[in-house]
């Protein structure tokens, strides 16, 4: 093997045999190649292709094309019928839930036992723990049984594990999609930094621009063969292209029309501080995310308005500084999509009257025809002296609301435009 190949997958195959009766199974071990009792379900055919030491690969695919079995067959935990898999270097899984974790154990405990299995020594799982520990997030639950985690706390626990103990190779199976939206934004900024690091990355996902703004390449299954593998945005286009020729099911729901909530004249919760800039001089205390008819939502549609609102309160900072309010908008790379602030929009400048003051901010937003996924929003306030304006030094909160677009159009880019196509045909000359 080439020594930058770290992934070797070659003519690779996997077929389950299933068995009508119970007893057939039985059978079969006594008739051995006589009579066959089984009937052979074939899951992946032929199946070759090399990974190289640093790369990104999205393995793409409709349910049941094969990408968890080929997973399952790379990280040694499932044996193939034919071929062979050859790797190089520790790999680190994230595949079915609560996978390498024994349910009686508890958090700290299944940390110990996985950090073991992946070869590390008791001193060097201690170097890590408290960076398992402080990304999982899991509070005192650490201390208790997993079995009595929920299915984010496992999948937060999994991450935190396998991501923090410096893999050659990590392997994702679509673990994040049970984590909360905030949890995935956290997660793909660990995902970049092991990219920056040299980690080679197999990534299983069905969100297509997930691979192409974060794979190097991709690989198509398709009924367990490699349809296609190649530069991730080719492969991702041809294989939406397939996919949107399909026909898609319709679903809809009568929903009772409730009336809007009366909104507070001050926003007192923040749900997410993933980190927080500025001298503090005033604060950010309530950040909130409103539709159109000003009801609480985290769930919005593209193309439609919503109403961001966040308080901010005077802590000593002197009254005579004219104050900037704005937002910055990120995708689930981290990437600034949209920002601005009242400056920016012409605004009068506004300033506190009083120490201990606060003031709630309120902007109507229209959201774009946006790429389906995880939104988050940052909120800030900055302030001029001397005539110029002073940016982060007040206060910022990075991720303060984290919401999930989704679009009535099929949209294979990050946005699209609203568009309204008509054909005319030209008469032709005589």
């Amino acid at each position: 093997m080439s020594s930058d190949v770290v992934i070797r997958v070659e003519q690779l195959s996997k077929r389950y045999h299933v068995y009508e009766k119970p007893v057939h199974r039985l059978l079969q071990m006594f008739s051995g190649a006589r009579k066959q009792y089984f009937k052979a379900f074939p899951v992946l055919h032929d199946v070759s292709f090399e990974i190289r030491k640093g790369e990104t690969v999205g393995i793409i695919g409709r349910n049941g094309s094969g990408k968890s079995t080929l997973l399952q067959m790379i990280c040694g935990t499932l044996n193939p019928s034919s071929g062979q898999v050859t790797t190089r270097g520790r790999i680190a899984a994230l595949l079915e839930l609560g996978s390498g974790f024994n349910p009686e154990f508890t958090g700290r405990e299944n940390i110990y036992l996985n950090g073991a299995m992946l070869g590390l020594s008791p001193a060097e799982i201690d170097q890590r723990y408290a960076a398992i520990e402080a990304f999982a997030e899991i509070g005192e639950y650490i201390e208790q049984p997993v079995k009595s985690y929920s299915s984010g706390m496992y999948v937060r626990l999994a991450f935190a594990i396998q991501a923090n103990i410096d893999p050659e190779i990590l392997i994702v199976d679509e673990a994040l999609a049970v984590g909360d939206a905030y949890f995935v934004h956290r997660c793909m900024d660990r995902l970049h930094q092991l990219q920056n690091q040299g980690t080679t990355i197999v990534l299983v996902t069905h969100d297509s621009m997930l691979v192409k703004r974060f794979c190097d390449r991709a690989l198509w299954l398709h009924q367990g063969t490699v349809h296609s593998i190649g530069s991730a945005n080719s492969v991702v286009d041809d294989y939406l292209a397939w996919l949107f020729q399909m026909p898609i099911a319709s679903h809809t729901a009568s929903i009772e029309p409730t009336p809007a909530p009366q909104m507070d004249t001050a926003e007192e919760h923040i749900a997410n501080i993933d980190r927080r800039l500025g001298d503090q001089r005033c604060q950010i205390v309530g950040a909130r995310l409103y539709d159109k008819d000003r009801n609480p939502t985290d769930e919005v549609q593209g193309g439609s308005e919503v109403i961001l609102r966040f308080t901010a309160v005077n802590v000593c900072l002197p009254l005579e500084y004219p104050l900037t309010f704005g937002y910055i908008v990120r995708n689930f790379r981290g990437e600034e999509i949209a920002a601005t602030n009242t400056r920016l929009e012409g605004m009068p400048a506004e300033r506190f009257t009083a120490f201990g003051e606060r003031i709630t901010i309120e902007a109507r937003i229209h959201i774009p025809l946006l790429y389906p996924g995880h939104y988050s929003i940052s909120v800030g306030i900055s302030y001029e002296q001397h005539g110029r304006l002073q940016l982060d030094v007040a206060d910022r909160i990075i991720n303060a609301i984290v919401f999930n677009v989704s679009c009535h159009k099929n949209i294979s880019t990050m946005t699209c435009f609203d568009t309204a196509f008509s054909i005319q045909r030209v008469p032709q000359c005589a």
